[in-house]
């Protein structure tokens, strides 16, 4: 298969590459050249540019399907779907759960609850209350555009080797460190996440066998909890740890910011967006691996990292502080 992807060298779209080379396709790279440049040197068609202005490098070519991992704004979207309109068979949009309304989640919710109003088009730069609208908007650009031929992707929280977030590799650097965790909520509110490799291989099958429609895309196949996920990460390290779990109340009292200082903790009134009914991607094939595996390669990534300070998660004297009250 001959396929085209929008970004390709960073997370998502760098295991997409990677995987789309390990099955033997012809892959071509359109990216601004600013992150990762070369790391698929002679692999790869590379073709450097911004797709706000350099679109004019992708005319005249053909491929068999087009992964779009970096729309955020309906404008550039369409810009790059209307060129694109005869120049692919497939074409794969990469959105976010995070277009859905969370006033009308529920646990259990599927791909047709309500999304949020979509973002004015006027809109130029990107604050997070408007990452979810945007996306939204993205969306609607390119099932319009290309009805036909439009996957569209809802992925959860990706994790996994190369996640620049931080979110799910806090928890795996700090459990590998051991001793006293300060772990959120109650241990058996249900979360979910996706291994972005997993992601990857099956966007792949879906554009190889031309598929459409809308899928939450995220994972595991079944319930697993928040204890879960803590006690089977810390077998899987073989660590030293121990979890101290803090109610909800006292993690709002003290300050603590859902999500972003304490990953994967959102209040119990606002979980239903760790709590998504599956069964339509599953049935699409999807396939993913255990949360060992992911936990195990995630630390041997990070290891390779300079150990700098964390974008999510506690800071080491603030859980300390947290634990003690």
């Amino acid at each position: 298969m001959k396929l085209l992807i929008l970004g390709g060298t960073q997370f998502l779209g760098r295991h997409l590459v990677e995987a789309a080379l390990a099955k033997g396709h012809d892959v071509t790279i359109f990216h601004r050249g600013l992150t990762n440049q070369n790391i698929f040197s002679h692999q790869v068609e590379e073709l450097l540019g911004d797709r706000t202005a350099d679109l004019e490098i992708l005319r005249g070519k053909q491929w068999d399907a087009a992964i779009d991992t970096c729309g955020y704004f309906p404008h550039v979207v369409k810009a790059s779907a209307d060129l694109l309109l005869k120049a692919v068979e497939h074409y794969t949009f990469v959105s976010s759960i995070s277009v859905y309304d969370d006033k009308y989640l529920q646990s259990g919710s599927d791909e047709t609850a309500a999304i949020l109003p979509l973002a004015d088009d006027s809109i130029r730069i990107m604050k997070p209350e408007h990452y979810g609208p945007l996306k939204a908007a993205c969306e609607n650009v390119v099932v319009n555009t290309m009805p036909e031929k439009a996957l569209i992707v809802r992925p959860g929280l990706l994790v996994g080797p190369y996640d620049p977030t931080d979110r799910f590799t806090y928890w795996v650097r700090r459990i590998a460190r051991g001793g006293e965790i300060a772990a959120p909520g109650t241990p058996g509110r249900q979360i979910q996440f996706i291994d972005a490799r997993d992601v990857a291989n099956w966007i792949l099958t879906m554009a190889e066998n031309k598929q459409k429609g809308f899928y939450n895309v995220t994972g595991p196949q079944k319930y697993l909890s928040m204890q879960q996920f803590l006690e089977q990460s810390k077998a899987a390290l073989n660590a030293d740890a121990e979890f101290t779990w803090i109610r909800e109340s006292v993690l709002t009292a003290k300050g603590i910011a859902p999500w972003m200082e304490m990953p994967l903790w959102l209040p119990d009134n606002e979980n239903a967006s760790l709590a998504f009914n599956l069964q339509k991607v599953f049935q699409a094939g999807l396939s993913v691996r255990s949360v060992a595996e992911t936990v195990r390669n995630t630390l041997e990534w990070d290891n390779t990292r300079a150990q700098s300070p964390m974008k999510a998660g506690l800071p080491e004297d603030r859980e300390t502080v947290l634990l003690q009250k």
